[in-house]
């Protein structure tokens, strides 16, 4: 799969290159991932350490010589078991955004750069309001970044769509 598309080990280029079949498992396996981190302890901190730990050994993977996935599915299971309202939230800007331009990387954008905002909002009497904007803010931050190449493309009207486009062949 890394010698195909755009060759990270994410599930958006597991599903444009392998289809669903393999593409929806990633997805669920990379959410999962960062759900299990989370719920390592229930201390706060420590909680948005491991998950902060599985986004970033996702993202810059030293078993794929540092190049991982954009790391949207590990967040979304790492804030899944932290700030659930609000990551589900989020979770359905992607889902729209996803269905209005036919592009992951435009529905990933969205929610991450709305996800600070819906943490500041329904968080407000949490005692880790300030520890969760923080992470919720830096996580976006690196999806944003990570997406760099997909919003040069996008800006030059050459982002390919994933859904209703041909596959890649691997």
């Amino acid at each position: 799969m890394r010698a195909a598309g755009s060759g990270n080990i994410g599930a958006t280029n597991a599903l444009r290159v392998l289809g669903p079949a393999w593409g929806i498992p990633v997805f669920l396996l990379d959410t999962a991932k960062g759900t299990a981190a989370a719920l390592l302890t229930t201390e706060p901190f420590g909680q948005l350490a491991a998950g902060l730990a599985s986004i970033l050994g996702h993202v810059f993977s030293p078993w794929v010589g540092f190049k991982g996935g954009r790391g949207v599915a590990t967040s979304l299971g790492v804030f899944l078991a932290i700030l659930p309202v609000a990551t589900l939230l989020a979770f359905g800007v992607w889902i729209l955004l996803v269905l209005v331009s036919k592009r992951v990387s435009v529905g990933s954008v969205g929610a991450a750069l709305a996800y600070p905002f819906l943490v500041m909002a329904l968080d407000a009497a949490s005692p880790h309001r300030r520890l969760h904007l923080a992470a919720a803010a830096l996580v976006a931050l690196l999806i944003v970044v990570r997406h760099i190449p997909n919003l040069k493309r996008l800006a030059a009207g050459t982002e390919p769509a994933t859904f209703g486009a041909k596959r890649a062949r691997p």
